[in-house]
């Protein structure tokens, strides 16, 4: 009986060391032997792997790009003035032995990273002026920036075996002490652009309009004196005919009487059929027979 239970026990012990002797690891970690508080492998190979059972634990670390928001913070620019900076940090371990060593968890890695990224925007952005951080220019001179950042912060991070893979600045918040100073300010700057720009705009349309009025003047002008010319001339020539035609007295006398009577034909036009003539006047003496 005694020895029965004796192998049962040994059996036993011999289930769980050989339970305990090992460990899985999956692509996307890695995992640290840890031996006394002390890390003696470190693997990064999926599969099954071996330990000292009772003795060896294991911690496992994610390789795995990680997303870390970093709470917003204030810093002070060149001109002295406060902002709110709200930015996020993409980071993995790359050394999973040293970030164990150094830091230990997931929660002391941002911690320090928080420290980390505030202390350097702050030393960068206490280099640029309120103007130059808020403007209307192309976003390369920030991008620039920021990746200046992310490549300071991740030479600091490699010595606790993390990797900052990127710094991004999600918005540029001013005090609510500043904010009405600075959007007033960026009005009175925009209606003075625009005043410029119709101003600018006028003087254009000035030049313009009176070169336009100039170019009509000369063709108008030029218009008329043809205009007057053509009629001088085509008067000339209806008066040459018309001498020409009446050549002689009886010709003249002819014309005067077709004149005269095209006058009175044009003064019986009306409802009104009284005329009043002078007694020495061509049409008096037409109608009354004297001619």
């Amino acid at each position: 009986m005694k020895k029965s239970l004796i192998i049962l026990i040994l059996l036993a012990v011999l289930l769980l060391g050989g339970l305990n002797a090992t460990y899985s690891v999956r692509e996307d970690e890695y995992a640290c032997t840890v031996r006394f508080a002390k890390i003696i492998e470190t693997v990064d190979q999926p599969g099954l792997h071996f330990k000292v059972p009772f003795l060896d634990s294991v911690k496992y670390f994610s390789k795995a790009t990680q997303f870390y928001d970093i709470p917003p913070s204030e810093v002070l620019t060149s001109d002295k003035q406060n902002m709110t900076v709200d930015c996020y940090i993409l980071w993995s371990i790359s050394d999973p032995k040293l970030f164990y060593q150094t830091l230990g968890s997931k929660t002391v890695a941002e911690q320090r990273l928080d420290a980390l990224t505030y202390n350097e925007l702050k030393t960068v952005m206490g280099t640029l002026a309120q103007s130059d951080i808020i403007n209307m220019e192309d976003g390369a001179k920030r991008n620039e920036i920021y990746e200046n950042i992310a490549a300071d912060v991740d030479s600091l991070a490699k010595t606790y075996g993390i990797r900052v893979e990127d710094v991004k600045i999600k918005q540029f918040d001013l005090p609510e002490s500043n904010l009405n100073a600075v959007y007033s300010r960026m009005i009175s700057e925009r209606n003075q652009m625009a005043e410029k720009y119709t101003a600018d705009g006028n003087y254009e349309a000035s030049i313009i309009r009176n070169d336009v009025d100039k170019q009509v003047n000369i063709i108008i002008s030029d218009a008329e004196a043809e205009a007057a010319k053509l009629e001088a001339e085509g008067e000339a020539e209806y008066m040459r005919l018309l001498a020409e035609a009446y050549d002689t007295q009886d010709k003249q006398e002819f014309y005067e009487f077709t004149l005269a009577l095209d006058a009175l034909k044009s003064s019986l036009t009306g409802t009104e059929k009284t005329v009043i003539l002078d007694a020495d006047s061509e049409l008096a003496r037409i109608l009354m027979g004297a001619g």
